[in-house]
């Protein structure tokens, strides 16, 4: 039984080290509240820069939903200084990529460049966040793209759709029940004023973090980005309501009835992340991290051994979690029935795989693999500059801290079987489930010869 857990133990030792390597990372704050993190890679002439905003739809309010994507788009539709698109032009000719995201608890813009055109990226970063010309003609442009792309994404898309319908369920008075792409009505009432004053309160230094990765020298990046930066004026922030969730005292269930091929079944579980739980309990948090390893963490992992493999009621199975969020958030489980099987049938699998881990803690060569392969991923995660930059950024602007990653290997390790059976107790209970069901309907044999042949859309 120990011998593939000895097997590991290298493993984990390697990674342990290369999880704990000096990572050179410095902090410096400017005058008008800019925060700026300098980790120093110097593996390659390369370097990423990232500005994160705390702001994102879980900031939102009814009315304005998925605003903060739409002025994400509006970003690269010109300032005083350049024209639309001119921003993106500039950092082609430079050799260089960029792109921006929005998510719940954030909007993000990032460029990857050769390391002496930093200045590049400071110089369109530093005028956009105070500069940005709002225009109207622009403004409805962008306002049908986003629209376009809600219904490339969501509403063409079944499973996408019962998702937006189950966190609608799922999250009463939560933020996190809008979608990040807004509600279609939404959209379609939004308005410039509505955009200009978004910008206004969100989009300020003191709003910000900065985050720079690659092959750079600290003080020379401080000193470029007072540069660049440290004129801006600060804004006036006022904090977010806490909009906390109340609590679930029975099972709450919706059925999506939309053409598909598949069914498809989600069912989750309100949890807590970092953010909410009291310092001597953010073991908890790691242990759901490792408990949801333990059901779908690579291929060897109970869900697709035990009910795709072994039983073939799943067609798939996964469980997710996230325990960087910035709010309460759910412990997840998805899955398509295979063939002949039904959501009914799957649901009941996965309740039985849940109650397995409630009553028999994980066995010592299961969790050590477990565990290797959960700090594997991250490791994997944080190995290009670009995923450090990510990570750093994520935390900071969520309010966790940077340092945080650089604590994950020790915490994970430390988990128990004992406090993974805890968590799936305290936490996988029927009176806080949600469950979504996908019925399919017969499917527009256009549509599908439609849909066939779409392939991937751009973010932006």
């Amino acid at each position: 039984m120990y011998k593939r857990f000895i097997l590991l133990l290298p493993l984990l030792l390697f990674l342990g080290a290369a999880y704990g390597a000096d990572s050179a990372t410095h902090e410096f704050k400017l005058n008008n509240g800019l925060k700026i993190i300098v980790r120093e890679d110097h593996r390659a002439p390369v370097v990423v820069s990232q500005v994160w905003y705390k702001v994102g739809s879980s900031y939102e309010y009814s009315g304005i939903t998925g605003i903060s994507h739409v002025l994400e788009h509006m970003m690269f539709q010109g300032t005083r200084k350049f024209g639309p698109n001119e921003a993106s032009r500039i950092i082609s000719e430079n050799g260089g990529r960029e792109n921006a995201f929005t998510g719940r608890d954030y909007t993000a813009y990032y460029q990857q460049l050769e390391k002496s055109r930093l200045p590049v990226s400071f110089m369109i970063e530093s005028d956009r966040m105070r500069n940005l010309l709002l225009k109207e003609k622009e403004f409805e442009k962008e306002l049908k793209v986003v629209m376009e792309e809600r219904r490339l994404r969501t509403e063409d898309d079944p499973e996408s759709r019962t998702y937006e319908e189950f966190n609608g369920v799922a999250f009463q008075n939560s933020a996190y029940r809008n979608p990040v792409i807004g509600w279609m009505d939404d959209l379609e009432n939004l308005t410039l004023n509505d955009l200009k004053d978004w910008y206004r309160r969100w989009y300020a230094p003191n709003n910000a973090t900065l985050v720079v990765v690659g092959d750079v020298d600290a003080r020379e990046v401080h000193k470029l980005a007072q540069s660049h930066f440290g004129p801006l004026k600060p804004g006036k922030l006022v904090s977010p309501k806490p909009r906390r969730e109340a609590e679930q005292n029975g099972v709450r269930r919706v059925t999506v009835k939309a053409p598909a091929e598949l069914p498809y079944l989600i069912m989750g579980y309100p949890a807590p992340v970092l953010n909410s739980l009291k310092p001597e309990d953010r073991w908890e948090a790691y242990a759901l991290e490792v408990l949801s390893a333990v059901f779908s963490g690579g291929g060897s992992a109970r869900l697709p051994k035990r009910l795709v493999r072994e039983q073939q009621i799943a067609a798939n199975a996964s469980a997710g979690y996230n325990l960087y969020a910035r709010a309460p958030d759910l412990f997840l489980f998805d899955g398509t029935p295979a063939q002949g099987r039904g959501s009914m049938e799957l649901e009941q699998a996965l309740r039985a795989e849940i109650k397995r881990a409630q009553d028999e803690p994980v066995g010592t060569e299961e969790l050590a693999r477990i565990k290797a392969q959960v700090v594997a991923n991250r490791v994997y995660e944080r190995d290009s500059v670009f995923g450090q930059a990510m990570q750093i950024g994520m935390l900071e602007t969520v309010g966790l801290g940077w340092r945080v990653m650089d604590e994950y290997l020790d915490r994970i390790n430390a988990v128990t079987a004992e406090q993974v059976q805890q968590v799936a107790r305290k936490y996988l209970i029927d009176d806080r489930l949600t469950v979504a069901v996908l019925e399919p309907l017969p499917m527009d044999p256009d549509k599908r010869r439609a849909s066939a042949g779409k392939g991937g859309h751009d973010v932006r």
